[in-house]
C-alpha cells in the first residue's frame, strides 16, 4: 500500500494492516522514527559513496591514459592493478582488478589423473599431498569447488608425467567469466613506512 493510500492518522504494520496511531505504543513509534532516520542517512551516504566511486574510477583512468600519452604509449584492453602515490608518499591509492574464475569440464579429467597418481602412490605418498588434494576438491556449502585451492595444487613440484598433465588440464580449465574493480585508499603511519587503510566500509571504520 502506497503512502497516498494510507489514511491520515494511520500506519501500516508489517502484515499490511492499517493501525490508528492512537493505539500504537509510544516506544513502537519512537523505534519507527529512529529506523527511518538512520535508513534515510544510510541511503544518502550510499548515494555519496556511489558518486565518489564513479568519480574516483573515472579520474584515475583518465590520469592513467594521460600518463600513457606522455610516453607515447597506447592504452589497449582492460587495465590491471595500479598504485598511485602522493608526492610526499603519505597517501596511496590502489585500483585493484579481481577476476572471477570458473573451472570447466577439464577439471574432471585432471581429477581422474590425480586419482591415478594417488592410487599408485598409496604406500609412498606423502600424507600432506593426499590431504591437499582431497581438500582442494572438497566442495563448499554451495556445492562448488574452491577454485583457489585447486589452483594451489600447481605449486607442488611433482615430476610424475600424469601429475604434470593434470596440472596442465587445470590451467586450461580456468575460464575468466568477469572482473570487478576495487578502490583502496591508504595513509602512511607517522612513525614508520607502513600504510593503514582509510576504510570505506562501515564495518571497518
Amino acid at each position: 500500500m502506497t503512502a497516498q493510500m494510507i489514511p491520515a492518522g494511520y500506519r501500516q504494520d508489517a502484515q499490511g494492516r492499517l493501525v490508528h496511531e492512537s493505539i500504537i505504543k509510544p516506544i513502537d513509534l519512537e523505534r519507527d522514527r529512529l529506523v527511518r532516520q538512520l535508513v534515510d542517512r544510510a541511503s544518502e551516504l550510499n548515494s555519496e559513496l556511489r558518486d565518489f566511486r564513479q568519480v574516483a574510477f573515472g579520474d584515475i583512468k583518465a590520469f592513467i591514459e594521460m600518463s600513457f600519452e606522455e610516453y607515447g604509449a597506447r592504452v589497449g584492453g582492460k587495465k590491471g592493478n595500479v598504485t598511485l602515490l602522493s608526492f610526499d608518499g603519505r597517501y596511496k591509492i590502489q585500483l585493484a582488478v579481481q577476476e572471477s574464475i570458473v573451472l570447466d569440464e577439464r577439471l574432471q579429467a585432471a581429477r581422474a589423473l590425480i586419482d591415478e597418481c594417488l592410487r599408485d602412490w598409496t604406500e609412498g605418498a606423502r600424507p600432506e599431498v593426499v590431504t591437499l588434494v582431497n581438500d582442494a576438491f572438497r566442495t563448499d556449502t554451495k556445492g562448488e569447488i574452491r577454485t583457489a585451492r585447486v589452483l594451489a595444487l600447481r605449486r607442488l613440484e611433482i615430476g610424475d608425467e600424469r601429475w604434470q598433465r593434470a596440472m596442465k588440464a587445470i590451467g586450461e580449465a580456468c575460464q575468466v567469466v568477469g572482473s570487478k574493480e576495487y578502490l583502496r585508499v591508504y595513509e602512511r603511519e607517522e612513525d614508520g613506512d607502513q600504510y593503514r587503510p582509510i576504510s570505506l566500509d562501515i564495518a571497518g571504520v
